[in-house]
């Protein structure tokens, strides 16, 4: 009984461990005014038939908080590359210079600042989702341990842990949250 208990516990923090890096994930891609070579992390570049992440196929690097510099392993794919960024739609400006792809990153303007906000709440809310489904998960769990012959007063206390759990990783989101939003309206 000790182990289901200890495995319900484990599994409710894993699967909400991974709601918080996937929300850090998501809040790297909005981008909040300066460069950041995870914004081109979605782009896939046609490379010898197959769609191959650019990461994989050149060097990503920030010369300055303004501009992204995409130099390819080959410059015979520049233009694929320029063509790559445009098509993913992130609101960038590829120019080729022959030897690299140099993207400016625009200043953003306050409306869409905010709306960036709102993309990184609607991103937190997702993620407080699915905190909510693992402590709904790790408490479906302990109610098939109580109908198995688990007190009541255990049960209660192990629901009460795994409701401190959620309130953690809500705090975290909210944590991650607040410092994202500062970011972004930051001038």
């Amino acid at each position: 009984m000790e182990d289901e208990i200890q495995f319900i516990l484990d599994t409710a923090k894993e699967s909400m461990q991974r709601s918080i890096t996937h929300l850090e994930k998501e809040l790297l891609k909005i981008r909040a005014g300066r460069a950041n070579p995870a914004m081109l992390e979605s782009v896939k570049v046609e490379y010898y038939g197959a769609m191959t992440p650019l990461s994989q196929v050149s060097n990503i690097s920030t010369p300055d908080a303004r501009t992204l510099s995409v130099q390819p392993w080959e410059k015979s794919i520049i233009q694929d590359i320029e063509r790559a960024i445009m098509v993913a739609n992130l609101g960038l400006n590829p120019q080729n210079n022959g030897e690299a792809v140099i993207i400016n990153i625009p200043p953003l303007t306050e409306e869409r600042r905010r709306d960036l906000v709102k993309m990184a709440k609607a991103e937190a809310e997702d993620c407080r989702v699915g905190i909510r489904s693992a402590r709904k998960d790790a408490n479906d769990e302990i109610k098939k341990l109580e109908k198995d012959g688990l007190p009541e007063d255990t049960a209660k206390d192990l629901e009460n842990e795994i409701q401190e759990l959620t309130n953690a990783y809500n705090k975290k989101v909210d944590d991650h949250l607040i410092k994202k939003e500062e970011d972004i309206m930051k001038i």
